[in-house]
């Protein structure tokens, strides 16, 4: 990226190396020039998302010429302090089960509020005035911090307590998970569903021994089970590509 060029041209991809987070960075290097992503450890139960991340940016540069070189530095930060007071099912040996607040024991109370300061501060330093984020509200398993609403007031308090201008981008907002599948032909085509299926990472248990026509995981946990019913409604439409906005 030549000096000159304006900063909304580069963006931070929140990318934990999942089916969303995976189409939310093929969408940023369709768009901008100048890309980085950033991972966190937040003491998850298992390790298989992080190493997701690592195959799944190989397989970018591999397949993408052109996104390779809009690729640049991966960012790994340390919140397993954090993981360790926001204990859920995905951070200690708990059941995957529905709570007395009509929420799944997986969510992590203010993950996501966690994870755009920590990724703010970051693009501050970097000059990456876009954080594109994975969110959606439409197929999602009910986390409050998914919701465009709590990612406004995110975005507000950010660029009032930072004197910056970041912009939060959420390309899966209202989306299916079916149209997530038809996003990622319109990016990739094929290659990139194929990337998808083989490199990413969803489910819940950490499960990469059953691969599926979706990809590998259990099949049963609640990520699994909006991952695989997306592809199989995606399927029977005859796997079309989503129309997408400029």
């Amino acid at each position: 990226m030549s000096e000159d060029k304006p900063p909304t041209d580069a963006a931070l991809v929140l990318f934990s190396g999942g089916q969303d987070s995976t189409v939310c960075l093929a969408w940023a290097l369709a768009r901008y020039d100048r890309v980085e992503t950033v991972g966190f450890d937040y003491g998850q139960r298992h390790g298989v998302e992080m190493q997701a991340r690592d195959h799944v940016r190989a397989g970018f540069i591999q397949r993408f010429p052109a996104w390779a070189s809009r690729l640049g530095p991966d960012h790994r930060l340390d919140l397993r302090g954090f993981g360790a007071v926001a204990e859920s099912a995905l951070t200690a040996d708990r059941a995957i089960e529905m709570t007395d607040r009509g929420l799944p024991s997986t969510f992590v109370p203010g993950r996501n509020l966690a994870f755009f300061i920590y990724a703010a501060a970051l693009a501050d330093r970097r000059g990456l005035p876009d954080l594109v984020g994975g969110m959606c509200e439409t197929d999602y398993s009910g986390y409050p911090d998914c919701r465009r609403e709590t990612l406004d007031a995110m975005q507000a308090a950010l660029n009032l307590g930072m004197a910056r201008d970041f912009r939060i981008r959420t390309p899966l907002m209202s989306l299916t998970k079916a149209q997530t599948w038809g996003m990622a032909q319109a990016l990739g085509g094929k290659p990139l569903v194929d990337v998808i299926v083989e490199d990413s990472h969803t489910c819940y248990l950490g499960e990469r021994g059953l691969r599926h026509a979706w990809g590998y995981g259990c099949g049963t946990c609640p990520a699994c089970e909006l991952r695989k019913g997306g592809f199989e409604d995606w399927s029977a439409k005859g796997r079309p590509a989503l129309e997408l906005i400029p």
